[in-house]
């Protein structure tokens, strides 16, 4: 209990936190500060505190999921956002390198993680996206069902208009042809596959490796009347450079972080060969604004096994071994947080169906999973990349004009 209270006292300081224990005692620490929560906790039993003692990791993940952690004021977003804005990372924090013995441990364990051969790809991927489509419709955009960073260019913007303002800004920055062929890697729903074939005249070919998104995608297709224009295949990325095909664009919208970092070679090396020499590739993927690190235990376990948050460093220094230009680069910084803000809101709205679909303990996995990643994106070193790559320096524009014009455009339909 002591070592406990002695890392809230140091760690709360704005905002308030109390804590409630079995034998009645309570302890109040922070204070009161505009812009950070006041929550209150109770420990159910003395088990659920030993549990955050003996690994911090990921003990108050499963003592929140288990019941041992119960909110009495405030909620689970509120709570991680408590501690969290506490520590921001990009401001006031401490800045020092990391030691020889840390960089190796987070190197090994990265490792041997991210091994991800095709053999347990589709069971990772599975893992997370097989779980039912009726989940995921119960808290992603109706339009477009984008399970990704939304794109919010102006204030007031429902999650749906978030998503369409997102799809507009990834395909302005690929500056399709009437024509050409497209590969989505790891397609989902066929969200952007299907907004792609509305807005041009184009082919698209996404490929996933979960059963469940891809079975709904091509009824989604259909729905949307671009079945002859839109193709999706259950299929790894690895395979297809050996089958010979070729496509003038490439997009790969939130897979590359399950590509796992011993992967990466790999992946570039794929989009390179299946790139034609005029091709543009645009990759969106979260990413780490404070260099390599290691995917929290809660992160592997539950929610995404074999899946890694690639650094802007060593994503670039992976795709430069096969010559490919790194043209335009963003950070969406904010954009994810305004996204998983409005997912958590869902989710806890429909709270009575996800248990109905799945159990209580999921439920709370879930939203603590939402919360986590909110604060990781609102105070943490997380954020999004869009990285576009081309083959050839003469290929596009020599100004980022065109990607406004084409936007806007877009946007205006």
């Amino acid at each position: 209990m002591a070592i406990l209270d002695k890392f809230l006292e140091s760690g709360v300081r704005h905002g308030t936190l109390e804590v409630s224990r079995p034998d009645g005692s309570k302890t109040r620490f922070g204070t009161p500060t505009e812009g950070y929560p006041n929550v209150r906790v109770r420990f159910t039993d003395k088990a659920g505190e030993r549990r955050i003692l003996t690994d911090p990791r990921i003990g108050a993940a499963e003592a929140y999921m288990d019941g041992q952690l119960v909110l009495e004021e405030g909620d689970i977003m509120e709570l991680v956002q408590l501690l969290r804005q506490n520590a921001p990372w990009d401001r006031g924090g401490e800045v020092k390198e990391k030691t020889p013995l840390k960089l190796a441990t987070d190197k090994a364990v990265t490792l041997i993680d991210g091994i991800n051969r095709a053999t347990s790809a589709k069971k990772n991927i599975a893992h997370h996206y097989d779980i039912g489509n009726e989940l995921y419709k119960l808290f992603l955009d109706l339009e477009h069902m984008q399970y990704s960073c939304a794109y919010w260019p102006e204030d007031g913007m429902t999650l749906e208009q978030a998503q369409t303002a997102k799809l507009a800004h990834i395909a302005a920055k690929l500056a399709i042809e009437p024509g050409q062929r497209v590969l989505d890697i790891g397609c989902g729903w066929g969200g952007m596959a299907i907004y792609l074939a509305k807005h041009y005249d184009v082919k698209v070919h996404g490929i996933t490796l979960s059963e469940e998104q891809i079975e709904l995608a091509k009824v989604r297709a259909e729905e949307a009347g671009v079945s002859d224009k839109v193709t999706f295949e259950l299929v790894d990325y690895r395979a297809m450079p050996k089958r010979g095909d070729k496509f003038d664009r490439i997009v790969s919208v939130g897979m590359f972080e399950h590509v796992g970092q011993a992967q990466f070679k790999q992946f570039f090396k794929s989009t390179a060969e299946l790139l034609t020499d005029e091709g543009v590739m645009l990759l969106h993927t979260i990413g780490r604004m404070g260099g390599p690190g290691t995917t929290d235990a809660f992160t592997r376990k539950y929610i995404f096994p074999g899946g890694y948050i690639p650094a802007l460093s060593e994503t670039v220094a992976a795709s430069e071994k096969f010559r490919l230009i790194a043209s335009d680069v963003e950070n969406l910084r904010l954009h994810y947080a305004f996204t998983l803000r409005e997912w958590y809101k869902r989710c806890v709205a429909n709270k009575d169906a996800i248990i109905a679909l799945m159990d209580e303990r999921f439920y709370r996995m879930w939203i603590f999973y939402l919360a986590g990643a909110t604060a990781a994106f609102e105070s943490g070193s997380m954020c999004n990349y869009q990285i576009q790559y081309t083959r050839l320096r003469r290929t596009l524009p020599l100004t980022r004009d065109y990607m406004g014009a084409a936007e806007s455009a877009l946007r205006r339909r």
